[in-house]
């Protein structure tokens, strides 16, 4: 199996270039003002460390959301414009998913969050299997924490050494690598033969657009 996979949802970003068990990966902590301008020498960097070129993959791996709405359609057009120029198909990966592919909890539901600010999260849950069992939604911090007295395990990406997302002071986060579960989720979905296009999930309207429904 051979891929490039690219997350530049989040303030992090994130490309892995996978050549048949071999991984190479670019990572940048705090690039959320910089993902047009680095996303391309990144690529290339994983790229070349991997001994890999764009027409030798198989297909494409892109983070759809949910996060930064600007992230988003910067890795998601990156990613689809490598499939046009090689024919080669896409794979759509979730926020959610790179955090709850970043290990299992036997026995345990969990609710991967990302934060939306204001108190807010976008947030997923899954089952022991990685099933959803909960789509996609907006919440806020009590809701978030109803679910966690409901049962679920809260897990969120980390990608700076200190921990920034509020939830940590009033319940346990189980803080999840990005570049792992990225790779883990690409692999397992890649398995799975769940193909398709890469349709971005903003789970809630951008603030542009709210601020124009007023």
């Amino acid at each position: 199996m051979k891929f490039l996979a690219i997350d530049t949802a989040n303030e992090y970003m994130c490309v892995l270039a996978y050549k048949d068990g071999k991984v190479a990966k670019a990572f940048l902590p705090d690039c959320s003002m910089r993902h047009s301008t680095e996303l391309m020498g990144q690529v290339e960097k994983a790229l070349t460390e991997c001994e890999l070129t764009l027409d030798e993959c198989d297909f494409f791996a892109a983070v759809v959301g949910a996060g930064s709405f600007t992230g988003i359609r910067i890795g998601v057009s990156a990613a689809k414009g490598f499939c046009l120029a090689t024919g080669k198909p896409s794979l759509p990966i979730t926020s959610f998913e790179v955090a709850a592919y970043n290990g299992l909890e036997r026995g345990k539901k969990t609710l991967c969050v990302v934060d939306a600010l204001h108190d807010a999260y976008y947030a997923c849950g899954f089952d022991e299997e990685n099933r959803v069992i909960l789509p996609p939604a907006y919440l806020t911090e009590d809701e978030v924490l109803s679910l966690a007295a409901e049962g679920y395990s809260l897990r969120a990406l980390h990608s700076k050494d200190e921990w920034d997302i509020a939830l940590v002071e009033r319940v346990k986060v189980l803080p999840c690598d990005p570049a792992e579960g990225l790779k883990n989720a690409v692999l397992a979905k890649a398995a799975a033969g769940a193909f398709g296009e890469l349709n971005a999930v903003y789970v809630r309207k951008s603030s542009a657009e709210l601020n124009l429904g007023k």
